[in-house]
């Protein structure tokens, strides 16, 4: 073996044992042998003139059958009678890339897609070595690979090239020798580009790990990057951080301006929470609003709380999409590492306690999360089972706080507050359950049942013969909302227990005036059957006033939280004054509730308030305290 210029090797030619004189061979020549014999017998031995030139006939049949055997013997049999319109195929198919090269690894031929993969047309590869358009650390593996095929292997290899546009391209390549009369006289390569299958497992990879709108990693990555930092943190000693980040009534934005709206939102939020991460920290988007930030070195939990802050006070400066300004804030929940057996599932887990902390005592803050808690979350699903038990078995019962008129003293009204009587914990306040069936949506099964069961027992005291007065009864916001007619619900009630409209009065709060037409409906609705609306808690709401002049509104119950302060508070003070002199003027009556002295009635008299509630004058009673406070004679 000699090398040439050209860097490929020259080879010795291999030969193929050449074929032996075959069988259909042999009976052309039998068959020729015998028509000649036959001819001369027959012209020699036989007298009469038509079997002389029958015999005549049966030797040209032989004569014609060894002809026709000799030329079978010569012609391609079976499928190599398309050995040339396969290649025709081959070499215009736009599937597969393939280059024919003689043996000095030139470029005979090439089909369509290798032009198409290489980004060189036909005559622009044709006569050239193929190593031409290797990259240069891959051209001694490309000649390797030539070298092997001509000494008779099927070589395969992967290679580097650079289409002729500029960008890199990695190609599997296999090598067959190609063969002529058993002689290797070149090669063939057929390649295949892993450049795109590549792109396609990347591609996978991102989906399975990243949010595909906001470019962050997932849930799952988010775990693996977690369990990851946990295990070199423990062996270096470092301290890790988690905080669970949730927007705050982001569902507004999107009930508001659209789906398409909300995600923008969610865009310029995981810009800025990812906008002051340094190589130690990771971000990711976990569900809907809900991002996760793992920090990989503090110096304790106070910097894991400095950096909760500083992330609020990123997320709460101004946005404008599409030239509208918005304002948003966000809850944070966040926990370290300081419990050594702690796993990345179970810091995610008390992250978003604390953040269900947050949401609860009023949202736009941060709460690191606090072992005290360790079993908040199995006593809340505890209790949520424990009530639903209670809806059933009718463990609930009604106290009734009395509201009296300020001029006279006289009782004109209760408020039904429900109770739960535990058969085991006794009685529950309402500040107990009443936020997580809020949350759970049993507060719709709750507050039916107070509101046919006080307009029941309104009906007995009425048929009892005491004095008749009204009844409130407060709406939970689910009630007012799930309730597509809820004026259809209450006049079923009323009908059932048999109590005139006037005797109850149905009390709302301001959170939900927002949607002013479904309100508007609902309200107008119940005043045509004869129910009292109050507004409860007024003062402490987000609404503007002017729902006071639309809506039918009878009376405006001021929230406990201004009339206590009201001698120490001066803002308090006029706050109070002038919701009374408002209310007033649009003539609506009003009713301050939590009255404990009686420096808080003397000031409320004095501004002319209407009706006031509270300790003061009475507590919360049972249906037989009011009975007998409603009795004639009673003080």
């Amino acid at each position: 073996m000699t090398n040439r210029m050209d860097g490929v090797p020259k080879h010795e030619k291999r030969q193929l044992p050449k074929r032996p004189f075959d069988g259909p061979s042999f009976v052309s020549l039998l068959l020729a042998g015998l028509a000649a014999v036959w001819i001369g017998i027959s012209f020699l031995f036989i007298a009469n003139p038509m079997y002389k030139w029958t015999a005549a006939a049966i030797a040209a049949s032989l004569i014609v059958a060894a002809i026709i055997v000799y030329i079978k013997r010569h012609q391609p049999i079976g499928f190599q009678s398309y050995y040339a319109p396969v290649v025709e195929t081959l070499l215009r198919s736009e599937a597969v890339p393939i280059a024919v090269l003689d043996a000095r690894g030139v470029v005979l031929e090439t089909n369509e897609a290798s032009s198409r993969t290489l980004g060189y047309q036909r005559s622009e590869l044709v006569g050239e070595p193929i190593t031409r358009v290797a990259d240069p650390g891959s051209r001694p593996l490309l000649r390797e690979t030539l070298e092997q095929t001509m000494l008779g292997e099927t070589k395969q290899t992967n290679i580097h090239i650079t289409h002729r546009s500029g960008f890199p391209l990695e190609l599997h390549v296999v090598s067959a020798p190609m063969l002529r009369d058993g002689e290797v006289i070149g090669s063939i390569l057929i390649s295949q580009d892993l450049s795109d299958r590549k792109r396609n497992v990347e591609r996978i990879r991102y989906m399975a790990y990243y949010d595909d709108m906001t470019g962050l990693p997932n849930r799952t990555l988010f775990q693996m990057k977690l369990t990851e930092t946990l295990a070199r943190a423990k062996e270096e000693g470092r301290v890790v951080g988690i905080c669970y980040l949730d927007l705050d009534r982001f569902k507004l934005v999107n009930a508001s301006f659209g789906r398409e709206f909300g995600d923008m939102l969610l865009m310029q939020v995981a810009e800025r929470i990812n906008r002051d991460l340094t190589d130690n920290d990771f971000a990711a988007r976990m569900e809907g609003d809900e991002f996760a930030l793992l920090y990989g070195s503090l110096s304790s939990e106070e910097h894991l709380l400095g950096l909760s802050r500083r992330l609020l006070k990123a997320i709460e400066e101004p946005y404008e999409l599409r030239g509208f300004p918005l304002h948003i804030t966000a809850s944070i929940g966040s926990v370290t590492n300081r419990i050594e057996e702690d796993d990345g599932y179970t810091l995610i887990k008390k992250a978003d306690m604390a953040l269900v902390k947050v949401k609860e005592s009023g949202k736009n803050d941060c709460l690191l999360y606090s072992e005290s808690w360790s079993n908040s979350s199995l006593e809340r699903l505890t209790l949520q089972h424990e009530m639903y038990r209670a809806i059933q078995r009718n463990e609930f019962i009604l106290h009734y706080q009395p509201q009296y008129d300020l001029d006279s003293g006289a009782m004109v009204g209760v408020e039904a507050l429900v109770r739960w009587n535990h058969p085991l914990r006794g009685m529950i306040p309402p500040g107990s359950f009443i936020p997580l069936a809020e949350e759970s949506g049993m507060i719709v099964q709750i507050g039916d049942w107070v509101l046919e069961e006080a307009c029941r027992q309104n009906k007995a005291w009425q048929d009892a013969g005491l004095p008749p007065i009204p009844v409130s009864v407060n709406l939970s916001i689910r009630q007012f909302v799930q309730n597509d007619d809820l004026a259809s619900k209450v006049s079923a009630v009323l009908q059932k227990t048999g109590l005139e409209a006037k005797y109850l009065d149905l009390e709302i709060t301001e959170s939900m005036t927002m949607d002013v037409g479904h309100v508007s409906r609902c309200l107008l609705a119940l005043t045509d059957l004869g129910v009292n609306i109050s507004v409860d808690d007024f003062g402490t709401g987000y609404s503007s006033f002017h729902y006071l002049k639309n809506f039918p509104i009878d009376r405006l119950k001021i929230d406990r939280s201004f009339v206590r302060d009201i001698q120490q508070d001066p803002s308090d003070a006029e706050i109070v004054a002038a919701i009374i002199a408002m209310a007033h003027n649009l003539n609506i009556q009003v009713i301050a509730e939590g009255v404990e002295n009686e420096e808080q009635m003397a000031f409320l008299r004095k501004h002319n308030c209407d009706e006031m509630q509270g300790y003061f004058w009475s507590p919360p009673v049972t249906s037989a305290n009011i009975e007998e406070m409603l009795a004639p004679g009673a003080a």
